[in-house]
């Protein structure tokens, strides 16, 4: 068994970095971040373009947050599955497929509450 280690803030710090070189990997590699970098922008722009609530700024956030969580944990899954075999399985692609799946969702839940926010706005 594994001697749990004490708090330290000196480690605490370099698990940020960790994090933040798997985002700039991600961002390097992952054309649809990008894609999803300029969405939100966009939804950034108009939200302070319309002057809207905190209640609906607050569910453009979390679904923001919720499409590059799913991206990046998608990328995690097919990279996984890249180390795993770089062959063609049927099984690898079938858990690609609902990595995908799972962003898919996520992209379509984003753009359902930004209608819902914004259209109401235009016209």
């Amino acid at each position: 068994m594994k001697k749990q280690e004490n708090f330290s803030l000196y480690k605490r710090w370099k698990s940020f970095g960790f994090a933040i070189n798997g985002l700039r990997y991600a961002l390097s590699s992952e054309h649809n971040l990008w894609i999803h970098l300029f969405a939100a922008l966009l939804v950034v722009i108009g939200a302070i373009f319309f002057h809207i609530a905190n209640t609906e700024a607050l569910a453009l956030c979390l679904s923001i947050g919720l499409v590059w969580c799913m991206e990046l944990i998608n990328t995690a899954i097919e990279k996984a599955m890249d180390f795993i075999s770089t062959e063609i399985h049927p099984s690898i692609k079938k858990i690609k497929d609902i990595a995908a799946a799972a962003v898919l969702i996520a992209a379509i839940t984003a753009i359902s509450i930004g209608c819902i926010i914004f259209i109401p706005k235009i016209f």
